[in-house]
């Protein structure tokens, strides 16, 4: 998957982290090369880098590439600023603090170093999160495909893809690896209102990647399932609490409830640095809220909604840990009880 998606990298000169941005697929495909904090910080809050483990990644390599213009004086007062503003961008998706915080305690771990070690240090290990992630989910897709047989049609929603990690992605991995295999696995995608990356985005990448896909409104899913067309719900994860409660793009609880009634299995896929030991439970996630104007229009040519409506636009839901029927990690398939098992491994 390596050379087909390559959502962030470090530019050539290792001055900028070039990123693919997702606000313009998928009728085009542009890169952009970010070197300041404010053009970072809009790239996350504009979606144009997006997914936990993705903007983890993004945190780390950016962090580095600030890290280079900071002097010997104020080398740790403007990376702790630097990693607070980034980390104040989305507060739902854990790995986005996570790894900005990995970053920042290796830079103090070698406080009276040179500074130039300190920032080659800080490249190294942004260099590890990436490749870590990597193996992450290829382990992933292994275990989740362990799960399906061919012939079989899943229900996806949001995008859990490469554009969303690093490769192969985590909700779509199981989807990617099998068609690489020339296992035939289908999907149903949920277009995922009001900012439709099931629609932009999985639907493109499933297509580039040959996986037979049909593209859903979100509310088409109950009659999917009710009809028998879909074998299993496959989604990611911005943060698990130590319940195996779920925080994920909103509608996936929607979706979890529909299966439950249809009998239809919801498994959640996830690196174990989405997953938050210390948030007790589901109600313990922030939920991120944005800005109306992406359900009043967003993506129309003119607004859909009357003016002045107001609007809720919280950008995730949290599924209960009793919805789930087994959670995929790179350590394999876990069940129920999540929070004894969910710490035996990771605890």
């Amino acid at each position: 998957m390596s050379d087909k998606v390559k959502n962030i990298a470090l530019s050539s000169d290792g001055s900028a982290v070039r990123i693919l941005d997702q606000t313009r697929l998928p009728g085009e495909v542009v890169y952009l090369d970010l070197r300041t904090r404010e053009e970072m910080y809009e790239a996350i809050k504009a979606l144009r880098v997006r997914g936990a483990p993705a903007i983890g990644i993004f945190a780390a390599w950016g962090l580095y590439v600030l890290a280079q213009g900071y002097g010997e004086s104020e080398f740790f007062s403007r990376l702790d600023a630097d990693c607070g503003y980034l980390i104040s961008c989305r507060p739902t998706a854990v790995n986005l603090a996570r790894q900005a915080e990995r970053m920042r305690a290796l830079a103090h771990s070698m406080a009276g170093r040179p500074v130039p070690d300190i920032v080659a240090a800080l490249g190294r290990e942004a260099k590890a999160i990436h490749e870590e992630d990597i193996a992450m989910c290829r382990a992933i897709a292994e275990a989740g495909l362990s799960l399906l047989h061919p012939g079989d049609t899943v229900l996806t929603h949001c995008n859990a893809g490469p554009l969303a990690t690093s490769e192969y992605g985590t909700g779509l991995g199981p989807l990617l690896l099998a068609a690489e295999r020339g296992v035939e696995i289908k999907a149903y995608v949920d277009e995922t209102r009001p900012l439709l990356q099931g629609a932009r985005l999985t639907a493109w990448e499933l297509m580039n990647a040959g996986v037979n896909c049909t593209l859903i409104c979100d509310n088409m899913a109950a009659l999917a399932m009710k009809q028998g067309r879909v074998q299993a719900v496959l989604a990611g994860c911005d943060r698990m609490a130590a319940n195996g409660d779920a925080a994920n793009k909103i509608g996936t609880s929607g979706a979890a409830i529909i299966a439950r009634h249809y009998g239809v299995p919801v498994y959640i896929l996830l690196p174990s640095s989405t997953i938050d030991l210390s948030c007790p439970t589901g109600a313990d996630i922030p939920i991120e809220e944005r800005d109306g104007e992406e359900i009043r229009s967003m993506w129309y040519e003119k607004p859909m909604a009357p003016a002045g409506v107001k609007c809720w636009d919280p950008a995730f839901d949290v599924t209960d840990h009793g919805l789930i029927t087994a959670i995929v990690t790179e350590k394999g398939v876990i069940y129920p009880p999540y929070d004894v098992n969910l710490k035996k491994l990771f605890g």
